[in-house]
């Protein structure tokens, strides 16, 4: 893992996510970069996995809000002893309900397109 300071800039082209979007996932606490002498932001590398994770489950329909209580919960389950209050465990359970229909929806639309372009004769422009 590097320990070169980053700009946001930088992080943006590595993760395509725009430098607006990286400020505004500070802002709503689900990423905290470091600050230079001079204010400026400065990420290491384990900012960019972060802002990937974060986008990965914001594109995958997750509120923000939501993305910061399962974040907060990744991160306490990696302490020793993790905690989680029952309204927390609550939303977690409802917003797990709606992942698995949506994910249920997405398997059957996958396999839809995949039967489809097999039986077509463009199986091969099928990934891997």
């Amino acid at each position: 893992m590097s320990s070169t300071a980053l700009k946001i800039g930088e992080v943006a082209e590595r993760t395509g996510v725009a430098p607006r979007l990286i400020r505004y996932y500070e802002q709503q606490g689900l990423l905290a970069p470091d600050r230079a002498d001079n204010g400026y932001r400065s990420y290491r590398e384990e900012h960019v996995e972060r802002v990937q994770r974060v986008a990965g489950l914001v594109r995958s329909g997750l509120p923000t809000r939501l993305v910061k209580v399962l974040l907060d919960a990744e991160d306490a389950a990696a302490s020793q002893q993790p905690t989680c209050p029952r309204e927390v465990a609550e939303m977690l359970a409802t917003e797990l309900s709606g992942l698995e229909s949506r994910i249920a929806c997405l398997s059957r639309s996958r396999d839809t397109i995949r039967t489809f372009l097999e039986r077509t004769r463009n199986g091969v422009l099928l990934p891997g």
